[in-house]
């Protein structure tokens, strides 16, 4: 939601630093520009109008020199330098990271032997992207849209669509509603149990072990419920493997595919790949719904900007604004800083001195896109490996490149 602090945001905006090599400040005597987007001196790239062209074609507009990064950008070319400097001591191998603002390209890095069109396993970012197509179906349900006029909401009961999941492994399966497995609060066991990803063993299937049919190849089984729905919040990859069999079932096509067709192709998202899983006489295959995407940070950036607009690319309404606004907020309050699908600021308790607007995609190896409406900002970091940082990790934990994130955030 907008930031409602005026005094609080223009401080922000005025303190924004890297320090210990976060974010590039912004130019202090910009500050009631940006307070007002209408106000913008951009004449190629405003808030208002400016879309990017795909990659194939112009692509982002481009800050060329420093000059327009503080003009265009309002934002510190020195401070930004020190971002790729800071990342070239904590990361080996390829990654990259791409800073857009007020629709320019600002910075970009990358490690070698990545470069701008090389694409990256996002890891758990995935899960943005599936909680997107989930909107669709629900508006498109909405509207009558759907296959058989098929009815489905946010409250329906989730088993009722996966026939495959009968009998129910735990009996209080059946009170687990579509929001509850967008929002990690289903109850099937997730990493609080030693659970991460769909790791089965050769020749099983991951949909099987998702429903609770079969244990992954650690001997971790997610049939029994660790409470009922809306008691606890776990960080449940099974319980998102249940969309994508929602989705196929209902939409009677893969999430993958209806992305591509309502999506990606109209936002000029081209180089990317998204797997699927299942089948060899298993269940299956069907899109990934909990991980899988690869993407160039370029690409995923687009996405960023076009949830920024609320869903909103060039005229047409993409994402149903109302699920834009819904899913980039607090989902429960049993964990505020998770949306639907997406990681939240709505409490202020997530990244420190972060505007509560912001929303993120995160993912494992410190995969992450940024989103700050306020500022109109969108920062992408992707990476084949974790941090360096000591002490446990998994796939939904802070990483350094948050800690620098929101250190060189100052409100």
């Amino acid at each position: 939601m907008p930031d409602k602090n005026p005094i609080s945001r223009r401080e922000f905006l005025k303190s924004s630093a890297v320090a210990g090599g976060g974010l590039a400040s912004l130019r202090r005597e910009s500050v009631e520009t940006f307070s007002n987007p209408k106000a913008t001196s951009s004449t190629e790239a405003s808030s208002e109008g400016y879309y990017p062209s795909p990659e194939s074609e112009d692509g982002w507009c481009r800050c060329r020199n420093n000059e327009e990064v503080r003009e265009q950008a309002n934002m510190d070319p020195k401070r930004l330098d020190l971002i790729g400097h800071v990342q070239e001591v904590i990361f080996q191998g390829p990654w990259a990271i791409v800073v857009v603002r007020n629709g320019y390209l600002v910075r970009e890095w990358y490690g070698v032997p990545a470069f701008s069109s090389s694409t990256f396993d996002i890891w758990s970012c995935t899960k943005s992207l599936t909680a997107t197509a989930f909107g669709l179906l629900f508006d498109g349900s909405r509207n009558h849209r759907l296959p058989n006029d098929a009815q489905i909401a946010m409250d329906s009961r989730a088993y009722d669509f996966v026939p495959a999941g009968h009998p129910l492994s735990d009996p209080r399966k059946e009170k687990i509603l579509l929001r509850h497995l967008l929002s990690m609060t289903s109850g099937i066991p997730g990493e609080n149990r030693g659970i991460i990803c769909l790791s089965v063993v050769p020749g099983q299937g991951e949909f099987e072990f998702a429903l609770g049919k079969q244990r992954d190849r650690f001997g971790f089984s997610a049939g029994t419920m660790v409470a009922d729905p809306d008691r606890v919040w776990d960080y449940s990859d099974p319980a998102y493997a249940h969309l994508s069999l929602i989705f196929s079932q209902v939409a009677r096509r893969e999430i993958d595919e209806v992305m591509h067709e309502r999506i990606f192709q109209h936002i000029g998202i081209q180089n990317y790949g998204w797997n699927r899983v299942g089948s060899a006489g298993n269940m299956g295959p069907h899109t990934n719904a909990e991980s899988g995407m690869h993407i160039s940070a370029r690409d995923l950036a687009r996405f960023g900007y076009l949830v920024m607009r609320k869903g909103r690319w060039e005229g047409k309404q993409l994402i149903p604004q109302w699920w834009a606004n819904l899913a980039t907020r607090s989902s429960q309050k049993l964990n505020p800083n998770y949306g639907y699908g997406w990681w939240v600021s709505t409490a202020g308790t997530n990244w420190q001195n972060v505007p509560k607007d912001a929303f993120a995609l995160m993912g494992y190896a410190s995969s992450r896109c940024y989103i700050v409406p306020s500022l109109d900002l969108v920062v992408v970091h992707l990476g084949f490996r974790p941090p360096t940082a000591g002490g446990g990790f998994t796939f939904a934990s802070r990483g350094r490149f948050d800690n620098r994130f929101s250190k060189g955030i100052k409100a």
